[in-house]
This record gives structure tokens, C-alpha cells and sequence, in this order.
């Protein structure tokens, strides 16, 4: 029997992010009853447009800052489950306290006031499993990213934003499972947590042009929409692996419902990528993209992909939530058609 199932009621945190804003539809569409935090009204303003068709099944409520004590204390109540996806990408002085704090909260909050509640999935990130490696490494939920941490302390404000943003994963992450640890004997919810690798796909949260992107769907676009920006972009060296960002959604939904999802740690990750691949991909369209600028070349024909430094193992997202991975041609193909939608 699912831990959850239609229609109850699940929180979303973020509610007006890329990743939240397909959470909340992915749920929408199967039966559910979302609850969705944001930070002002302003931002609360598209997500009740975009899903104004749902009614009653979608209230938002505001949290204005969720590193303080007590934030998520009323919103915890009376939901049936959590998605905490939440948490500062490069754009924040405090993002690692905001992250720790922010994810710490929810889950105390949960503690005290969510007496309904039976699990909580928390969106980490494959940046908390990684290290500096100087050959091929296929990364696994066993393992952590120790040695950023110990980097952020050492530089402290100093650290780069991608030092500092793969720090909050790590220490959030790490501060979760401590406190589930800590108080496993008087929590009524388990724990799972998603960790996945860099997001791309189509954008469905308030956005005016491509700067207006969030991080990772705002690289997509330069390398491989963009050929001013593309053609001062390396393109043929493999580092990282890519999932779409409604898999992503998808793999949040399977979390909240499946039974040995709990207490796990899962990589949700498509395969690796170098952006001459999605570039070659988005070239052979058919129809082509009718964008306002012509789309970038680089190298075509730039040969087979040599081993990628920092690719992860997704089987158990496979074996437990049962993933089954878009490819990349789909992936490139709705995410060219909303840019042409938006005359991009």
C-alpha cells in the first residue's frame, strides 16, 4: 500500500521554483492536494495563475524567511506529506546557513506540529556525493562531499558560489539525517531524500527572458541556444550527468508514495552529457527550431565520448521508483519548443 495516495494533501516548499513548479504540477495531475510555500505574495502570484484550473487543491502560503525558528510551523500542519525543495542556488551571501537552517526547520517543524505526516523527501543534490577526482568516477549514495566541506570552512565568505552552494547540499543533507538519527523513536514519518544530478527541460515557473532563468536551465540555453555564448563554451569534455527536470518531478511523486523509498538516499540522474551532444541533438531537430538567433555548431561529428569524470550510478532510482529516464532527444526537443513559444 502507498505511504500516500490521492487526495492527500502533500507541502511543497519553494513552490515557485523551476523543480517545485513541476513537483506541484506532477502532483496536481495524479489526484493530490498541494500546499505550496513562498516567500512573498509577489512570488505566490504565477503559481496560483498557472494552476488557477485546480481550485481548492492548491493554497499557498507565505515564509518569508525559512531559516528562522518556527517558519514552517502552521504550514506543517494538517498535510499528509513533504517535498522540501527550497534552498538558495548562487544568488545568496548566506546560502549555506539558509540551506541548513532552512531544511533543519521544516523537519523540526514537522517533529512538533505534523501529526499527519508520513514521510518528507528532500530535493539535495548530486554536488553532495561528489569530490575533486583526477580519473573517470562513477559516484554512489554512499557516497558524501567531506572535502567541500572542509573547503567552505576553510575559505569561509571567500569560497566561490559553487564551493558554497555544493557546501549547503552537503551539510542540509547531512543535518536532516541527523535529526531524523536523533529522534527516530518519537517521529510518526521517515525520511527520503533525492540527489539529483544537473536539471535541464523545459521551465514552467515566472520567467521574462533567458537571464530570468534559474541557474541550470540558464546554462542549457547559452550552450546550446545561444552560439555567441556557446562558442566560448568548452563543448566536448564530459563532467557531469544531466536528468530532466520532469523526471525529477516524476521521481518526487514515486518518493512520497512508495514504501521502500524510505530512509534512502537516491541519485536521480539520465546519463552523462558534453554540451556538443545536445548541441549536435538540437541541430537534427525536425522540424527546426525557429528561434530568433541561429542555433550554435561548435564541432560537429566531434567523435565518441570519452569517460566522464563524475557520472552516477542511478540504479536504485530504477530498481525502487521504478525511473524510467527521458532521453536526450526528447528532453532537447520540448525544452526548443518553449523557447520558440516564448520567442526566444
Amino acid at each position: 500500500m502507498p505511504v500516500i495516495q490521492p487526495p492527500s494533501k502533500v507541502l511543497v516548499s519553494g513552490a515557485n521554483g523551476y523543480i517545485a513548479m513541476w513537483v506541484i504540477r506532477n502532483l496536481l495531475e495524479h489526484g493530490y492536494s498541494v500546499r505550496g510555500t513562498v516567500c512573498s505574495v509577489r512570488e505566490g502570484e504565477h503559481v496560483k495563475k498557472y494552476f488557477v484550473g485546480y481550485g481548492p487543491k492548491l493554497d499557498i502560503v507565505i515564509v518569508e524567511d525559512i531559516s528562522k525558528r518556527g517558519a514552517f510551523d502552521e504550514a506543517v500542519k494538517d498535510v499528509d506529506a513533504i517535498a522540501h525543495i527550497a534552498s538558495p542556488v548562487y544568488s545568496c551571501a548566506d546560502m549555506v546557513q539558509i540551506a541548513v537552517k532552512g531544511t533543519a526547520g521544516i523537519l523540526r517543524s514537522a517533529l512538533q506540529f505534523g501529526k499527519s505526516i508520513k514521510r518528507i523527501v528532500y530535493t539535495s543534490s548530486a554536488a553532495a556525493m561528489l569530490r575533486e577526482v583526477n580519473q573517470p568516477t562513477i559516484f554512489t549514495e554512499k557516497d558524501w562531499n567531506f572535502q567541500v566541506v572542509e573547503l567552505f570552512m576553510k575559505q569561509g565568505e571567500h569560497a566561490s558560489d559553487m564551493t558554497k552552494y555544493r557546501a549547503s547540499k552537503t551539510l542540509a543533507e547531512q543535518g536532516a539525517w541527523s535529526i531524523v538519527k536523533e529522534h527516530q523513536h518519537e517521529i510518526s514519518w521517515d525520511l527520503t531524500v533525492l540527489n539529483p544530478a544537473y536539471v535541464f527541460g523545459p521551465a514552467i515557473q515566472e520567467v521574462t527572458d533567458p537571464t530570468s532563468l534559474n541557474f541550470s536551465a540558464r546554462m542549457f540555453y547559452d550552450h546550446v541556444a545561444d552560439s555567441a555564448k556557446s562558442a566560448k563554451q568548452s563543448l566536448s569534455t564530459p563532467n557531469f550527468t544531466w536528468v530532466d527536470v520532469r523526471d525529477v518531478a516524476e521521481a518526487h511523486r514515486r518518493a512520497l508514495e512508495i514504501p521502500e523509498a524510505g530512509s534512502e538516499r537516491i541519485i536521480i540522474s539520465a546519463e552523462p552529457w558534453r554540451w556538443q551532444d545536445f548541441i549536435d541533438t538540437a541541430n537534427s531537430l525536425d522540424p527546426p527550431p525557429q528561434l530568433s538567433k541561429p542555433l550554435p555548431r561548435g564541432n560537429p561529428g566531434i567523435g565518441s565520448r570519452p569517460p566522464c569524470m563524475n557520472d552516477f550510478d542511478n540504479t536504485k532510482s530504477q530498481r525502487i521508483l521504478d525511473m524510467k529516464y527521458r532521453s536526450m532527444a526528447e528532453l532537447t526537443r520540448d525544452t526548443f519548443a518553449d523557447y520558440e513559444a516564448r520567442g526566444w
